[in-house]
């Protein structure tokens, strides 16, 4: 099984694996959304989270003009062998100071499918900055729900993502991210890598990922994933 922090999702990036709602200053306007999709293989920081399998997501999300929003969204998730379902919920504020956009908030990661899950729960707060194409962002662990995993306290995630739009029907994106344990060992922290291109059709939007890491194993193997998701 892998250690509890990677064994983590990011509600509607999931895919991309960079960060939650990347384009938080983006939907203050949006009231109401839902999403529903399907990946070949869900990939989030680098690390499957369903044992190199497909993934069934969704979510719903609500955005107040103020800035204010707050959303939920779940996956199955396998973790060698170890299956049940993620539930993530977040709240969380974004604006904008001239061009810098911002995204404030807080995400609960929870694993309530699974006796084998239920002590993985966990709280990140984060941060994200953006500016044109190019988003930055740190993650924070804010607490834990288990002793077993107390090592893992203080845990921090950043991150630098590169999005560029081609035309109107494709954009591409790049990311770099490192994980740091901090209080675990050294050996445990990585740094993972991604590129995307995205095709978007009047239905929905299909990515294409390529992500690598620099562990050992399978958890450093490259992983090529699809995903299709389509939001109302």
């Amino acid at each position: 099984m892998q250690k509890p922090y990677q064994m983590v999702a990011a509600g509607r990036q999931a895919l991309l694996g960079t960060t939650l709602l990347l384009a938080g200053t983006a939907v203050v306007q949006a009231d109401f959304s839902a999403n529903i999709g399907v990946t070949s293989n869900y990939v989030f920081r680098g690390l499957t989270q369903t044992d190199d399998q497909a993934a069934v997501q969704g979510g719903l999300d609500y955005a107040h003009e103020s800035g204010l929003y707050l959303g939920t969204w779940a996956s199955n998730v396998d973790f060698d062998g170890f299956t049940g379902y993620e539930l993530d919920g977040w709240v969380g504020f974004a604006g904008a100071f001239e061009q810098l956009n911002y995204d404030l908030g807080y995400i609960y990661y929870a694993y309530p499918g699974s006796r084998d899950l239920k002590d993985s729960d966990f709280g990140e707060i984060y941060l994200n900055l953006n500016v044109d194409m190019l988003t930055v962002g740190v993650f924070y662990v804010a607490h834990t729900e288990s002793a077993v995993r107390e090592q893992f306290d203080d845990a921090v995630y950043y991150y630098g993502s590169l999005d560029l739009p081609i035309n109107e029907d494709w954009s591409a994106g790049a990311t770099l991210g490192r994980q740091d344990f901090r209080s675990s060992a050294p050996g445990d922290d990585y740094t993972h890598w991604q590129l995307a291109v995205t095709r978007h059709v009047d239905f929905g939007d299909f990515t294409f990922a390529y992500d690598q890491t620099d562990l050992s194993g399978n958890d450093g193997d490259a992983k090529v994933s699809a995903m299709f998701v389509m939001t109302f």
